[in-house]
């Protein structure tokens, strides 16, 4: 539907959000115009995306030459020329209102009146910019993260004005551009994922500021206890320390001391040299394990989710729609709604009032929607209910799974902003999702990581550390699980399959990879041991030897010697990938379920037992299949020469 209402697509800017977002366009399909308003300018911006391109068809990414994407990408400096006939003009100009105000006028006039106009922005009102037009139902943010071809989030975000028909348009487009877009409601200042994160930085540079923490200590506690990808310290040197303070200047919100004098020093990070840590005669973010102390995680976790509540119950977003963004936008572990509801959201609520009472800063009163849910006794996933129901069908946040008319249960893991790695709950769900569901409707099972990057790379280790190891489902239940599974299970591999990732694997019963797929053990570079059953599940594939040696090494290697070992059933070019896994499947699918189903218990079991016993297993099933209507099934389409259609009786 999108391809054919958006089929031309301008990109204002080719800076590198701009030339980023172009090089999305055409990745995706899109005939795409580049502007800028020097030649300079555009072919720099052009030459980084003909860069890019060629890299990524060298390492096998995408799916056509880099010639070919290429030629969808037109150069101009002229406005008009850029716009005539685009149906989606996007705007990456600088960060400055009246210049953003200035593009959108000029587009308005240029542009097709069918034409979305589109705004990159990362915090400016849309509906200031969308007054500049004659259009404004026509105008939408499309918030793209840096940088935009490796990052997958996209914030939608509506202006006061805008038409849901444009803000499904825009959220259609991301989508068809492999993004994934989440649906900003309101025009809120930092929309959804800078409304959340920057009090993550901000919090701890209150505490600093008052002599209550010190950078070592907020980054290692936040990093090492809760599992954050960097410390708040950390993140706003990587970030630019004057990014935070702007962000809060343009809101009228108090700014920490501590950052003020950071910027009228000009000491804005690692960009300038020097920040939170020193990067030019010192070693930079220098915080270990041995740095943690008594720092307030809770303060600063209950101020994020206080936020999120405060989008929620203003319709600005969904709980969702909040943990989307700040795992893809912001790398978090896990979104804070799905946190908030862990900690417990009467635990959170005390603690903004206990900062509230001494502090007596707005940022802790809490928000009118969370006091509702503790109110009503709604206080996470241990009451049943939080910014979740977990009381009739416990959301999935990690898997998407479909079970099709035949009976194929597709199962995805997707944690792509962390290559698919395996949390908690993402064992819990896979766990959750095979003992619930109804094996006779099932036929196969076939597991897949979303994107194209990983199957999984493993196990989240910085996940783990945010609870306590008596608290931590054991990986190896939930992979035995797999292994149990009444029917037939398919592992198809694209991309990295690491750790946890081939422990998983290794409980499916067919595995089949692209060739340049990358398997192997490595935990034993973190001063670990395979904990999922891949040490016992490798010896009885690949021998003592083999198995000890990947290991005891912490091998890496390709799916073709994974194949060549027997740890892969197949190893095949990505052009042939699908085809053979759909022949897989189809024939699970056709085959007779109460025989798969013997088979699979007796050579699993039989791998227990000694030889005799297993033979015993196996002449007994042999006997008590040849009652069963299948049986009869398939001898008369045998004599008849048709396909057989068991029932599974």
């Amino acid at each position: 539907m999108t391809q054919d209402l958006v089929q031309r697509v301008a990109v204002l800017g080719a800076g590198s959000m701009g030339h980023g977002i172009a090089e999305v366009a055409a990745l995706g399909g899109y005939d795409v115009m580049l502007r800028d308003i020097e030649d300079e300018f555009v072919q720099d911006g052009y030459e980084n995306i003909e860069w890019s391109v060629e890299k990524l068809a060298e390492k096998g990414q995408i799916d056509e030459s880099s010639e070919a994407v290429l030629e969808r990408i037109g150069t101009t400096t002229d406005l008009e020329a850029a716009v005539s006939d685009a149906d989606l003009v996007i705007e990456a100009v600088p960060e400055q209102i009246e210049i953003k105000e200035d593009t959108f006028s000029s587009v308005d006039e240029h542009a097709p009146e069918h034409a979305i106009l589109a705004s990159n922005t990362s915090s400016l009102s849309i509906s200031a910019i969308a007054s500049a037009t004659d259009r404004p139902k026509q105008v939408v943010g499309l918030h793209f993260f840096n940088p935009p071809v490796k990052m997958d989030l996209v914030e939608v975000t509506y202006g006061e004005a805008t038409s849901d028909e444009t803000a499904k348009i825009a959220h259609e487009w991301a989508e068809s551009v492999d993004k994934r877009p989440i649906y900003v409601r309101k025009d809120v200042h930092g929309f959804v994922v800078n409304t959340v994160l920057v009090p993550y930085m901000e919090e701890a540079a209150w505490m600093l500021s008052n002599d209550e923490t010190t950078v070592q200590e907020a980054d290692a506690t936040m990093v090492y206890e809760r599992g954050y990808p960097m410390g708040p310290f950390e993140l706003n040197d990587f970030g630019g320390i004057d990014i935070a303070y702007h962000y809060r200047d343009s809101s009228d919100d108090p700014i920490p001391p501590v950052i003020e004098r950071k910027v009228e020093n000009e000491n804005l990070g690692k960009k300038t040299g020097s920040g939170f840590y020193e990067y030019e005669e010192s070693e930079g973010v220098d915080y270990t394990p041995e740095d943690i102390a008594e720092f307030d995680t809770l303060r600063t976790e209950a101020v994020m989710i206080n936020k999120a509540a405060w989008l929620i119950g203003n319709d600005v977003a969904t709980p969702e729609a909040i943990d989307i963004g700040l795992r893809l936008g912001g790398n978090f572990p896990e979104g804070m709604c799905r946190r908030g509801d862990r900690i417990g959201l009467d635990a959170v609520l005390e603690k903004l009032e206990e900062l509230h009472a001494e502090y007596g800063a707005d940022r802790y009163e809490p928000a009118e929607y969370l006091v509702e849910l503790v109110e009503d006794g709604f206080t996470g996933e241990d009451a049943g209910k939080g910014f979740y129901d977990y009381r009739v069908d416990p959301p999935y946040h990690y898997l998407d799974w479909e079970l099709t008319d035949e009976g194929v249960l597709d199962v995805t893991i997707d944690r792509r902003e962390k290559l698919n790695s395996m949390s908690e709950d993402v064992f819990m769900e896979i766990d959750r999702l095979l003992t619930d569901i109804d094996v006779d409707d099932v036929s196969c099972v076939v597991f897949e990581g979303a994107g194209e990057k990983a199957f999984s790379s493993g196990a989240d280790i910085t996940g783990f550390t945010a609870g306590e190891p008596t608290d931590i489902m054991d990986p190896d239940e939930v992979f035995q699980t797999v292994y149990e599974f009444e029917r037939p299970t398919v592992a198809k591999i694209d991309g990295y399959c690491l750790g946890a990732g081939i422990e998983l694997a290794l409980a499916c019963d067919i595995r089949v990879a692209t060739t340049d797929s990358t398997l192997g053990t490595p935990e034993t570079n973190l001063g670990l041991i395979p904990g999922g059953g891949a040490t016992q599940r490798l010896v009885r594939l690949v021998g003592e030897n083999r198995a000890k040696e990947m290991v005891f090494r912490g091998l890496q290697f390709d799916a073709e010697r994974a194949e060549e070992w027997g740890i892969l059933n197949h190893a095949v070019p990505k052009d042939e990938f699908q085809e053979l896994v759909d022949d897989i499947v189809s024939d699970l699918v056709s085959g007779p379920p109460v025989a798969l189903k013997a088979a699979k218990q007796v050579i699993n079991d039989g791998q227990e037992a000694s030889l005799e016993a297993a033979l015993a297993m196996e002449k007994q099933s042999f006997a008590l299949l040849t009652t069963t209507d299948d049986m009869y099934e398939g001898v008369t389409a045998f004599r008849r020469n048709r396909a057989p259609e068991f029932t599974g009786e």
